[in-house]
């Protein structure tokens, strides 16, 4: 898949995730915004409670929505020979589309009213979408193969080397000039290593300063706007993972921890939810079956 398609990719479920939440919102804004006590008498209320038509409808296809995201990630995950199947981030990608839009119906479900057995699967359900959502930032901090392998330090270092070979042999650069690019950027990964708590702004205000001097540079060797353009992308790629080297094991240890505290929140969810459903079932509520 490449960048371009990748990032249509995105879009396709962001606009999707953002639409339902719009039409939702739009559709049931009067029932909602109803107090519990006078919805019974709203035109909507056959409709949009928990076990009308539409809101028993909601619960049942976010129900499987995060059902089919959390186990085809699983299986393709665990099963190599599945590993034909495109590259295991995008399927994580499709697993957090699935989950984020399996809760929000989830969330209409209830009608914003949680109680009995479901309350305990919905809140665990909570619980494991925002921790999914922190354990997304951590994974992000973790430098990976483009299969979505994590990289080891010594694999990061050389893809790191990787980059300033390039930048030396492919663009004709003169020594002064790739002197100064290295140890820019290697002054920029190191400050952070030494100051990881180095705030947004000044790193933004440093990277910024960094890549106005290095384009300078970079003029002075009669480079084309592309071929500038293309170092400096791999320039900041250098800083990146420069950056990334230094708190690598760090966010390794995050992430193994954050996956104790994600999975049992996760197995809790989906056996509350069986349970909320064979409740459910037992009382009579089968939707339009």
């Amino acid at each position: 898949m490449t960048r371009t398609l990748h990032f249509l990719y995105i879009l396709f479920f962001v606009f999707v995730i953002l639409l339902t939440l719009a039409f939702l919102t739009y559709k049931g804004f009067s029932y909602y915004k109803t107090s519990q006590e006078e919805r019974f008498y709203n035109p909507q209320y056959n409709a949009l409670k928990p076990s009308g038509s539409v809101g028993h409808g909601l619960g049942i296809a976010g129900s499987l929505f995060i059902i089919i995201g959390v186990f085809t990630y699983m299986a393709r995950k665990r099963y190599r020979f599945l590993s034909h199947l495109g590259l295991l981030k995008y399927w994580l990608e499709f697993h957090i589309f699935m989950c984020i839009l399996g809760t929000l119906l989830v969330v209409f479900h209830t009608s914003f009213k949680i109680g009995g057995v479901a309350a305990v699967s919905f809140w665990s359900m909570i619980v494991v979408f925002t921790s999914g959502i922190a354990g997304r930032v951590i994974y992000l901090q973790i430098p990976r193969t483009i299969e979505g392998r994590e990289l080891d330090q010594r694999e990061t270092r050389d893809l790191r080397n990787s980059i300033i070979d390039e930048i030396r042999g492919s663009y004709g650069l003169n020594e002064e000039s790739l002197n100064f690019i290295n140890s820019t950027a290697e002054s920029l990964s190191g400050s952070y290593r030494e100051s990881p708590s180095i705030n947004f702004v000044r790193r933004y205000h440093d990277n910024r300063n960094s890549v106005r001097a290095i384009r300078g540079t970079l003029r002075e060797n009669n480079l084309s706007r592309h071929e500038s353009s293309k170092i400096i992308s791999l320039v900041r790629d250098d800083i990146r993972l420069g950056r990334r080297i230094g708190r690598l094991e760090t966010m390794k240890n995050l992430f193994h921890y954050w996956h104790i505290f994600h999975l049992p929140f996760a197995i809790l969810m989906l056996i509350f939810l069986v349970m909320h459903v064979i409740v459910t079932v037992a009382l009579g509520y089968k939707w339009i079956f």
